[in-house]
């Protein structure tokens, strides 16, 4: 493919997070969608990504794989869109983001799984306890109108998508300070373009 920024989607899948921050960048990109029973696990995707999952993008030739990794990336590959943080946004952007991305990551979905780690295990486990990770991610939320301060960043992407997906599908509780915070992001309108070209890749219901 001639593409200098491609996408690898599935519009069921945590793609739409890579969708979302690319809109958000305002980026030209090609998008190429993939089965999970057949393309996802072909030879020529297993070539980018060889754990067989999306999203992934390829920007220049060079490969990038996970979604907070995805959002980091072209924060600071598209800096005219002014998604990265500042010097003072930058501790609690990179805190919150990876936060999302390990120990929230994990707390709900083992929790979701029924693994619920013992007091002797969860001593070994990078969240500790499903319930201390929400309450942790509350305050987060909570404190600002944004994940580092009071300005949308790339961090909120993929923060948000944990907290507006977990909020929707029950795998987070539908605190007060997640639901306004799902719903400022929400408002954007690149939230807005992304979630319609997911949407219309959507498998017709029967």
């Amino acid at each position: 493919m001639s593409a200098d920024l491609i996408l690898y989607t599935n519009p069921q899948s945590r793609g739409r997070i890579a969708r979302w921050m690319l809109e958000e960048t305002g980026a030209a990109y090609e998008t190429v969608v993939l089965g999970y029973g057949d393309t996802m696990k072909g030879a020529e995707y297993l070539a980018v990504n060889p754990m067989g999952k999306v999203p992934a993008i390829v920007h220049k030739g060079k490969v990038v794989t996970e979604g907070a990794a995805i959002c980091a990336y072209l924060a600071e590959a598209f800096p005219e869109a002014g998604l990265a943080p500042t010097a003072e946004e930058r501790a609690d952007y990179y805190r919150w983001l990876f936060f999302a991305a390990g120990p929230v990551e994990h707390a709900v979905t083992n929790n979701y799984a029924k693994f619920i780690p013992s007091a002797e295990q969860a001593r070994m486990f990078g969240y500790g306890s499903y319930d201390q990770t929400v309450d942790v991610l509350e305050q987060a939320v909570r404190a600002h109108d944004y994940i580092a301060g009071d300005r949308f960043t790339a961090a909120d992407v993929y923060v948000g998508a944990a907290v507006g997906w977990g909020v929707t599908f029950g795998t987070l509780p539908k605190r007060d300070a997640f639901v306004a915070y799902w719903e400022r992001l929400t408002s954007r309108d690149a939230f807005k373009r992304a979630s319609q070209l997911d949407d219309a890749l959507m498998p017709k219901q029967a």
